[in-house]
């Protein structure tokens, strides 16, 4: 019979926040994969837990996979857990999850603490619909292909960002989306924790010179508008504004946020009228 694999979220900062069950299932297996074994021995240590661990991190996991399985087969049961919050949510383990299935290995939940529901639920923004985004790609089309993706959801916008690209994130999501009520929450459950509320541009302007140290939750208002523009309805709008002599760039953003369309649409269609 195989044996089971425990997905166990850890504490996203305040040790105090792990879960009796969390540290049960950590006792009892016969085997803990860890993102980083360095980082997970803190916390095992500091609950007394003398555990076999082996290392899943996150650039090796389709390459580490196939030995974990093989003991999980052999009816081990295996316990993984990342440096903070929940396995597979923007941190290795979806490929195990995926593979472990497929062999017809049972995979147990041991839910706790999360950065993403953390910050969602102090943020201050709509809670009841939400749309996650990871980490945005890095640049070029796939970026921006993302940002046009999810410009027209009412639902409240949720990511991760690292703090050097923090400022330039959230110029890119003015960009796109327009101006919207953010969030950005940093040092979540630490000693530091803080929430910064604004708009995305006045975020922008803050985090283009400050860098924020700690791991960082971006949050942002979802679509407001009840009617979304019609091209014509737009282009009417962009001949007036180009009209008056204002810069295209600024013109498109306050067009984007009152037609519900995103930034980048809005921009290309003010460039076609320019160049003709």
């Amino acid at each position: 019979m195989s044996g089971t694999l425990y997905l166990v979220a850890t504490p996203i900062g305040n040790l105090g926040d792990v879960s009796t069950r969390a540290l049960e299932t950590l006792r009892q297996v016969a085997f803990v994969a860890c993102e980083d074994t360095r980082h997970s021995r803190v916390l095992l240590e500091h609950f007394g837990i003398s555990a076999d661990t082996v290392s899943l991190p996150a650039f090796a996991e389709g390459q580490r996979a196939g030995r974990i399985l093989d003991r999980l087969v052999a009816g081990e049961d295996c316990a993984l857990v990342t440096d903070a919050g929940s396995p597979g949510i923007s941190d290795p383990g979806e490929k195990l999850v995926a593979e472990a299935l497929e062999r017809g290995v049972k995979v147990v939940p041991v839910p706790g603490p999360t950065a993403l529901v953390a910050a969602l639920s102090a943020s201050g923004l709509p809670t009841g619909r939400f749309h996650f985004l990871g980490f945005l790609p890095r640049k070029g089309p796939e970026r921006q292909a993302m940002l046009e993706e999810v410009a027209p959801l009412s639902a409240t916008l949720a990511l991760y960002e690292s703090p050097r690209r923090l400022g330039e994130t959230l110029a890119d999501l003015r960009d796109a989306l327009g101006e919207r009520r953010a969030v950005v929450a940093r040092e979540l459950t630490k000693v530091h924790e803080e929430f910064v509320r604004g708009t995305l541009g006045s975020l922008g302007e803050r985090y283009a010179t400050e860098e924020p140290r700690g791991e960082v939750v971006v949050l942002v208002e979802g679509r407001t508008g009840e009617h979304r523009w019609s091209e014509e309805e737009l282009r009417r709008a962009l001949e007036e504004g180009l009209g008056r002599g204002e810069k295209l760039k600024g013109l498109s953003t306050e067009l984007a946020r009152r037609a519900g369309w995103s930034g980048q649409d809005v921009y290309r269609l003010g460039l076609g009228l320019k160049k003709r």
